[in-house]
């Protein structure tokens, strides 16, 4: 198994907040994965702040191809927007899009996420 784990908790372990032990426990069992379009979120700001190491870092976890498949977002988005589900922005569809087609787990804190999953198939990590 393996988990993505999305932008929303790499912050909350950065604040050292709520999520910290369960993705520290998943970093050491080497559970985790990532993608270009989470470190295209999470890297910039942490450059800014010349945190280099925890960059160097994030760079070295496992990294989920993506393969945009633009009708598929369309019709998630459509699936969405017909179920009332007005908050789901294109990066979380992407997001969405690379856990299905990689059979992955998704870790996160956004909620909309779980209003998603009663529509649309796929796991989210609760522990």
């Amino acid at each position: 198994m393996s988990i993505l784990v999305d932008s929303s908790i790499w912050i909350d372990y950065f604040k050292s907040g709520k999520y910290s032990r369960e993705l520290d426990f998943l970093i050491d069992e080497d559970l985790i994965c990532t993608n270009d379009l989470i470190l295209a979120e999470l890297i910039p700001p942490l450059k800014l702040k010349k945190e280099n190491r925890l960059v160097n870092l994030l760079r070295e976890i496992t990294k989920i191809a993506l393969e945009i498949d633009w009708p598929k977002i369309i019709n998630y988005q459509t699936t969405c927007l017909s179920k009332g589900i007005n908050r789901v922005g294109i990066p979380d569809l992407i997001i969405l899009d690379n856990v299905i087609k990689n059979d992955l787990v998704l870790f996160t804190k956004d909620k909309h996420f779980n209003v998603v999953r009663e529509h649309i198939v796929f796991e989210i990590w609760n522990n």
